[in-house]
C-alpha cells in the first residue's frame, strides 16, 4: 500500500475511533441520565408529538419498517449475505458479518439485562416482553446495514452509486429507529441509545479488523 492511501486509511480508522469514542459518552450520559429518571419528560414530549402524527396507512407502513428491523429480518438477510459472500469466496467477509451481528445480538441482550428498563405501553400492538434500553432493532440494524452498505459501495463504481448506497443506508436505519418510536414500544432515549451502542460497536470491530489485517505492499 502506498504512503499516501495508507495515510488515509489511518485517518479514516482515527476519526471512526473518535467518533466511537463520542458515541461511548453519549451513550453513558444517556443511560445516567435514564436511571436517574431525567429523561422521561423528553420522551414523553417525542413520544406525544410523534403519536399524533399516526394514521392507518403510515401505521401499516411502519409496521413493514420495524419488520426490517427485527431480529428475524435481520438474521435472515445475514445468513443470506454470509452464504453469498462465501459463495464468491469472500470468506473474510462473511467472518466480518457474523462478529458483527453476533457480537450486537450479545450487546443487546447484555445491556437489557443491565440496565433492566421497562417497555413503554405500546400504542399499537403488543408491548414486547423485553427490556427496553437500549433498542435493538436500532442496534442490529445500524449494524447490520451499515456493515452491507460498506460491502456494496466498494463494489459499486462512482460516487454517485456510493451516495445512493449509503443514502438508502441510513434512510432505512433511520426509519427502523422512527418506527419503534411511532409504534411505542420504545422510548426515543432507547433508540438513540441504540444507535449509540451500534457505533461503538462498530468502531471496535473495524479497529480490530484493520489490526489484523496483513500489511499490503
Amino acid at each position: 500500500m502506498d504512503k499516501p492511501k495508507k495515510r488515509k486509511s489511518v485517518f479514516l480508522l482515527l476519526g471512526a475511533l473518535l467518533i466511537a469514542a463520542a458515541a461511548l459518552f453519549v451513550f453513558g450520559w444517556l443511560a445516567e441520565e435514564m436511571l436517574e429518571g431525567d429523561l422521561q419528560q423528553f420522551d414523553t414530549f417525542v413520544r406525544t408529538a410523534v403519536h399524533q402524527l399516526a394514521t392507518p396507512g403510515l401505521t401499516r407502513l411502519m409496521q413493514v419498517f420495524s419488520f426490517f428491523g427485527s431480529a428475524a429480518a435481520v438474521t435472515a438477510m445475514c445468513l443470506a449475505a454470509i452464504c453469498v459472500s462465501l459463495y464468491f469466496r469472500q470468506a473474510r467477509t462473511g467472518a466480518l458479518l457474523a462478529i458483527m451481528m453476533l457480537g450486537a445480538a450479545a450487546l443487546d441482550v447484555a445491556l437489557k439485562l443491565a440496565f433492566h428498563r421497562p417497555r413503554p405501553v405500546a400504542f399499537f400492538g403488543t408491548t414486547p416482553s423485553t427490556y427496553s434500553f437500549p433498542s435493538g432493532h436500532a442496534l442490529g440494524s445500524f449494524c447490520f446495514y451499515g456493515m452491507l452498505a460498506a460491502i456494496l459501495a466498494k463494489r459499486v463504481r462512482g460516487r454517485g452509486a456510493k451516495f445512493c448506497v449509503w443514502m438508502s443506508a441510513v434512510l432505512l436505519v433511520g426509519m427502523i429507529g422512527f418506527s419503534r418510536i411511532y409504534l411505542g414500544v420504545h422510548y426515543p432515549s432507547d433508540v438513540i441509545a441504540g444507535y449509540c451502542a451500534a457505533v461503538v460497536w462498530v468502531g471496535a470491530v473495524s479497529f480490530l479488523e484493520r489490526a489484523l489485517s496483513p500489511e499490503e505492499g
